[in-house]
């Protein structure tokens, strides 16, 4: 079956009296990441709409680079896929340290389904890839992926994963924003 794909980016469905998680499930357990959408709105309800509908559910991580990060969220699994449609970058507001969620893109504004979790401690990007949100917990997992043996991919890099990394479901949770913590 051919994957989803769609006209246009969602409209706007985030609650802005909600917090958000998510819990990327995979075939060597649970990563929890605390998304952040007062940083990244559009970001975050792109993410959110997608894992809802199941889009992510099935794929996998098809670019490893041990101590940099571990790359998913590609409907083909190898780089070149997306949703259908792209939407403009927003502003970094924070470093890339161990567990940030970013997204990977093709260049400025180009960003679709394609996010990567950074694995190294400080792994001198620039500001190029909007950051969505923070690891919570599954850090022993994130560690596991980002070790697996690699090999060649499409253009000679070595971060192919050698065995599959899927992507069993990402699954969002919505919890109200205390009035207190608001």
């Amino acid at each position: 079956m051919p994957p989803k794909q769609y006209q246009n980016p969602p409209s706007l469905l985030l609650d802005p009296g909600s917090r958000y998680s998510a819990t990327i499930k995979t075939n060597h357990g649970d990563i929890t990441l605390q998304l952040l959408p007062a940083e990244a709105p559009r970001t975050v309800n792109n993410f959110v709409f997608l894992a809802r509908d199941e889009f992510y559910n099935g794929g996998g991580f098809h670019r490893v680079i041990k101590d940099f990060m571990i790359q998913g969220g590609c409907p083909k699994g190898d780089g070149t896929g997306g949703p259908g449609y792209r939407f403009p970058d927003e502003e970094v507001k924070r470093p890339y340290t161990k567990g940030t969620l970013a997204m990977a893109n093709a260049g400025p504004n180009t960003n679709g389904s394609q996010f990567f979790i950074v694995h190294g401690a400080n792994v001198g990007l620039p500001p190029n890839y909007t950051i969505f949100g923070q690891l919570i917990s599954g850090e022993d997992v994130l560690d596991t992926l980002a070790n697996v043996p690699v090999i060649s991919g499409g253009g000679g890099e070595q971060s192919k994963p050698a065995d599959t990394l899927e992507i069993v479901s990402i699954e969002i949770s919505e919890e109200p924003i205390e009035s207190s913590e608001a």
